[in-house]
């Protein structure tokens, strides 16, 4: 098979303005499946602009109503569908969809759906998944640090923020919070707001590192491969996609809060190249535009999507 009219569907206007994980990943979906050589579509909010895609506009309501056939605003030559919102429905074209977020516990799986990592399929009963990926043209590497750690992410409790805090406050080591609201901190703990663009990747270039102390079990776990990619080594907990994107050449999986803030003393024996040949190997745009590739032509071929490849030698399978 040679190349194919993809035609990638989101209810956002792209590409977004703030932080919008997802938004990002769709917008690296197109611009890895464009370098390949595919032709694609983008079914968007109005406004959107992405120069590597034909665009049509179709409002926020019209693409997430539940009684519409979202096959019928499908150029009739396109080859695939992939929609990133929940659809129930199955549209009169060949499609799959991503989620990107958690099912509540006992949920259906949507429709030929794609998780987002393994441990994010296998808590669904699938063995379905295409690891997240961005393009590393939109973040700085840095090999020389400056003097802090960087927290990013939601100030919610899931998110294990208060671990990083605990670790600046018994290590004294200087802490930049960025995130969506605003209490109150020690003298050496920074909170900067929430972030994006060029001032996020500054802050991801320049950190010693970064502190993703999950308390939930995230289903990727973006910030972490943004970090990556900008030299900066990872913190982790063992919980969700983490032990499967951090390797030990590239940050640390704690259980405890002890444990990480002991793991924080060594994290910068890290090499920044290390960390950023890493996330250049495994979660790139272009890696995962050609997983994606792969289950769709699968599904093209078969009627079924195959499982997800784990190319991590880090981590034994699940």
């Amino acid at each position: 098979m040679t190349g194919l009219h993809v035609v990638v569907a989101s209810h956002y206007r792209l590409p977004v303005s703030g932080y919008g994980g997802t938004e990002r990943v769709v917008v690296a979906l197109v611009r890895g499946l464009a370098v390949l050589g595919h032709r694609v579509t983008l079914l968007a909010a109005p406004g959107t602009r992405i120069p590597e895609a034909t665009v049509i506009h179709v409002p926020p309501q019209q693409l997430t109503n539940h009684n519409i056939d979202l096959g019928s605003l499908v150029p009739r030559d396109a080859d695939m569908l992939h929609i990133f919102f929940p659809v129930m429905r199955a549209p009169s074209r060949p499609f799959v969809q991503t989620l990107e977020g958690n099912l509540r516990a006992g949920a259906a799986v949507p429709p030929n759906n794609i998780f987002v990592s393994r441990d994010h399929a296998r808590r669904s009963g699938s063995d379905v998944f295409v690891y997240n990926g961005l393009d590393p043209a939109d973040f700085l590497f840095r090999s020389v640090k400056d003097d802090y750690h960087l927290f990013l992410g939601r100030l919610h409790s899931a998110k294990g923020y208060r671990w990083a805090i605990e670790g600046a406050k018994r290590r004294g080591h200087r802490l930049l919070l960025a995130g969506g609201w605003r209490p109150s901190f020690a003298r050496n703990i920074t909170y900067v707001g929430e972030v994006a663009g060029r001032r996020k990747a500054e802050l991801l270039a320049g950190a010693k590192c970064l502190w993703m102390p999950a308390l939930w079990d995230e289903p990727f776990g973006l910030t972490t491969i943004e970090a990556l990619f900008s030299g900066t080594p990872v913190l982790g907990t063992h919980r969700g996609a983490l032990p499967e994107v951090i390797a030990p050449d590239v940050g640390a999986l704690c259980d405890t809060v002890d444990e990480m803030i002991a793991a924080a003393e060594t994290i910068h024996t890290r090499s920044p190249e290390a960390c950023r040949a890493h996330a250049d190997r495994y979660f790139t745009h272009v890696v995962m535009a050609e997983e994606y590739l792969r289950m769709y032509r699968t599904l093209l071929e078969t009627g079924t999507l195959p499982p997800g490849r784990s190319y991590n030698s880090w981590t034994s399978p699940a």
